[in-house]
């Protein structure tokens, strides 16, 4: 295998990997000494077994003036295929929240896992090992490899819904860390002798991936995942309620630089149509050449879309074409028709069926007036449905008997939690990342802001006769934008504390960016900002027109030169 065939230096992460020993720096030493924080060698190595070193920002500056350490804390993540869970894994879940996570919560993630916050170094291997009892790991949580497969969450009785199933979980097989360190570290297991005959990652090699690589399925029609924003999109076209295929989408990721004009968000772009059978050794390939090819010197550039624009598509059509010794068919054409998630009660077959509950930004935890946590755990004990987290934060609990139905609605308006029939369309449809206090990549609030400034919209949109519609509103703390905001009808991206790029005019259908309209405005001015432009769509739009294409119809500049009179 050819690694960056072309670059001669590399940057200090590629370095840390070469030299990492297939994923074990000295993350086993180090969890013996008595340090509550890992060197920054061990810090990159740890990111790939799913674990991320942070610390308490709201504390930092109190124990910097103290001549303190940081208040650090570990983040688990998990992988978790198609967000699928047995009743027993998501139990441990919780159970591990109470024991060694310091925040007592859970947090569903925008890729369809959980993760554990505040979990202190002597506790890692703990946490680990319990979830990997249960047939959870945390390998491939994050770091440059492919990071959790991403589907559709809603279950169904449908064949196809089975083939999609069977897909996903042969491709994350066939594209998972194979390195023995993961095992040797957490869990004890016996230590593989090396020598330069054993190659123990036969698609990443040593140095495996110049970034991180996301994978997302869905079924043609329903773009609840976001298809469009994955480095490979794969979306299945059903004929006669099988697959007949899938079209694939390359190149597609959300992350930029705010300072840096050459970075920005994309959208994936399709490439080719395959046959289920095709579809293991098409994805493998185009994962190899973003192996081979990717930017190993400026990491802020080594995302797979900035190869597939560098290169140009054609170029890598031809790559494409000649590792698999074959012409690629072209893509069919897409078409979507919802993207919202799956929310409220749903029929799953004959006497059996599902309800998505709604989770504020992905949070799951009590508290006075709200015991999401509690309850869930009470209703997953006494009635063992199939859990399924979303990737719009969300939590599906599946395979109830219809007796049931009636007894879990009444236990979770008893725990306060409110019904998705109850709540409006803009709270459905929101989105924040964690950021503060324990993202070190936050420049601003997110998950703790969102919620004092979604009213703001809930009300002007009522106001304006507008409630019924579907507008996205997603926030993030920085422009890494893991709460997919670029696709959002409105978003705010944090650019230093208390203030946001107000983007308009997605899609809310997840087919387009949207734009920039004005940079660092302050928090307690969005909704303000914003105002004028949905007054604008409400009495102006055109029929079934949604925000965003009223917002592309018209253009920004003529809202910008409004505000700009007005100041």
């Amino acid at each position: 295998m050819e690694n960056n065939p072309t670059q001669e230096k590399v940057s200090k992460v590629e370095v840390i990997k070469q030299n990492g020993n297939f994923l074990r720096g000295t993350i086993e030493e180090a969890l013996t000494d008595d340090k509550t924080f890992f060197e920054d060698e061990n810090v990159q190595q740890l990111k790939f077994h799913g674990v991320y070193q942070q610390d308490d920002r709201d504390l930092r500056s109190v124990l910097r003036k103290e001549g303190k350490e940081k208040h650090y804390r570990m983040m688990v993540r998990a992988r978790i295929p198609g967000g699928v869970l047995t009743p027993e894994q998501y139990l441990v879940f919780d159970r591990l929240a109470d024991e060694y996570n310091e925040y007592g919560s859970l947090r569903i993630t925008t890729r369809q896992t959980i993760q554990l916050h505040g979990v202190i170094k002597r506790n890692l291997k703990p946490t680990i090992q319990a979830l990997n009892e249960v047939l959870v790991t945390t390998l491939g949580g994050c770091g440059d490899q492919v990071r959790n497969t991403v589907c559709c969450a809603a279950p169904g009785h449908q064949i196809y819904h089975k083939e999609v199933r069977r897909d996903l979980l042969q491709l994350v097989n066939a594209v998972s860390a194979k390195t023995n360190a993961y095992h040797e570290i957490w869990l004890d297991g016996e230590k593989v002798p090396l020598s330069d005959e054993l190659n123990e990652e036969p698609l990443y090699g040593a140095v495996y991936l110049p970034r991180k690589f996301k994978l997302g399925f869905a079924v043609e029609g329903d773009n609840c995942i976001d298809v469009y924003t994955n480095d490979i999109g794969i979306v299945a076209h059903i004929d006669e309620k099988r697959i007949s295929g899938y079209t694939l989408l390359v190149g597609g990721g959300m992350g930029r630089t705010a300072s840096d004009k050459l970075s920005y968000p994309r959208l994936a772009t399709p490439i080719c149509f395959v046959n289920r059978d095709q579809l293991i050794e098409t994805v493998v390939t185009i994962i190899g050449i973003q192996r081979d090819y990717g930017n190993r010197i400026e990491r802020r550039y080594a995302r797979f879309k900035y190869l597939l624009d560098t290169r140009g598509l054609e170029w890598f059509q031809q790559e494409m074409e000649s590792r698999l010794n074959r012409e690629l068919v072209p893509p069919r054409e897409l078409t979507w028709n919802r993207a919202n998630d799956h929310l409220g009660w749903h029929t799953e077959r004959v006497g059996r069926s599902y309800i998505g509950i709604f989770v504020e930004n992905g949070r799951i935890k009590d508290t006075a007036e709200l015991r999401l946590k509690s309850v869930l755990r009470e209703i997953v004990e006494h009635f063992r449905p199939t859990v399924r987290l979303t990737t719009q934060q969300n939590i599906i609990l599946s395979d109830i008997e219809n007796s049931n139905r009636s007894v879990i609605e009444q236990k979770l308006r008893e725990a306060g939690v409110a019904l998705a029939e109850t709540l409006s369309k803009t709270k459905l449809s929101a989105m924040a990342c964690v950021a503060l206090p324990t993202c070190g990549l936050a420049t601003a609030e997110s998950e703790r802001a969102l919620p004092t400034i979604l009213p703001d919209f809930e009300r002007m949109f009522q106001e304006y006769g507008i409630e019924d519609e579907h507008i996205s509103v997603r926030m993030t703390g920085c422009p890494n934008g893991c709460a997919r905001p670029y696709t959002a009808d409105i978003a705010f991206v944090g650019r230093s504390p208390g203030k946001y790029d107000l983007m308009l005019a997605g899609d809310f259908y997840g087919t387009r960016l949207n734009q920039l309209f004005q940079e660092l405005v302050p928090i307690d001015k969005l909704a303000d900002t914003v105002r004028p432009i949905v007054s604008a769509y409400a009495s102006e739009r055109e029929f079934r027109e949604t925000f965003g294409d009223y917002c592309c119809r018209v253009g920004l500049d003529r809202f910008r030169e409004l505000i700009t009179k007005n100041r």
